[in-house]
């Protein structure tokens, strides 16, 4: 294997598993130190990450965060967590159930741009600290909101899991959409599962699986591209 191997890496990410798991696995693949990726998933999610390899390619990180992204998520109404996702702590329950109409109506305020609060477990950095890092600690801090665009599309409802499609601009936190909705509706809401299916030109479709690098017959040459 020579070390002078670069460009992009497409990975379906396993749920369960974190975004620098990844890095470390294609350290020792291809003996490149300089690896990075175009943006984060949380453990909970799955779906597209876009590896970099090679400083070449990490130099050019921006350029790949700044591009749109689509997800389908599935939002658990009736209970809410501090984390806004299913791996945090229950901060509230809920015994309303919103129709069908009440959710598609809430729904209308999640298109076009958008003012979003980031969540406090997130990798946002305010005054130097990482968001979580605070969180992590119990301490809450004000956050400025953020201009976001959002495409929401109702896919199915069936109390209490609302499923829905995503397209969105950079920076924007689909944890805290489910959060948002949740207060919109009255009942409270967290995430509950996350697939990114798309990240700028590249689709999940074009993904290697995670287990895949791990195959001892796995050939990473032949799924680098070069952009």
């Amino acid at each position: 294997m020579k070390n002078d191997i670069s460009g992009i890496l497409l990975v379906n990410k396993a749920k369960g598993t974190n975004s620098f798991s990844l890095v470390r696995i294609l350290r020792k693949l291809t003996k490149v130190q300089k690896i990075g990726h175009a943006g984060t998933l949380d453990p909970l999610a799955t779906g597209v990450m876009v590896m970099l390899i090679g400083r070449q390619y990490t130099r050019k990180s921006q350029d790949f965060l700044n591009k749109d992204k689509e997800y389908e998520a599935i939002v658990f109404l009736g209970k809410t967590t501090d984390s806004y996702d299913q791996e945090g702590t229950v901060t509230s329950t809920s015994t309303i159930v919103p129709s069908l109409a009440e959710v598609e109506l809430a729904l209308k305020e999640f298109q076009g741009e958008v003012l979003q609060t980031p969540p406090m477990f997130s990798a946002k950095k305010i005054n130097g600290k990482k968001l979580y890092e605070l969180a992590r600690k119990g301490v809450e801090i004000d956050r400025q909101p953020c201009k976001v665009h959002l495409k929401t599309t109702f896919l199915s409802y069936s109390y209490p899991f609302l499923s829905l499609h995503v397209e969105c601009s950079k920076g924007t936190y689909i944890r805290s959409i489910a959060h948002d909705l949740g207060q919109k509706l009255g009942c409270g809401a967290h995430l509950y599962e996350l697939v990114r299916k798309r990240v700028g030109p590249y689709s999940l479709s074009a993904c290697v699986d995670e287990q895949e690098l791990k195959n001892p017959n796995f050939t990473i040459e032949q799924h680098v591209s070069i952009a």
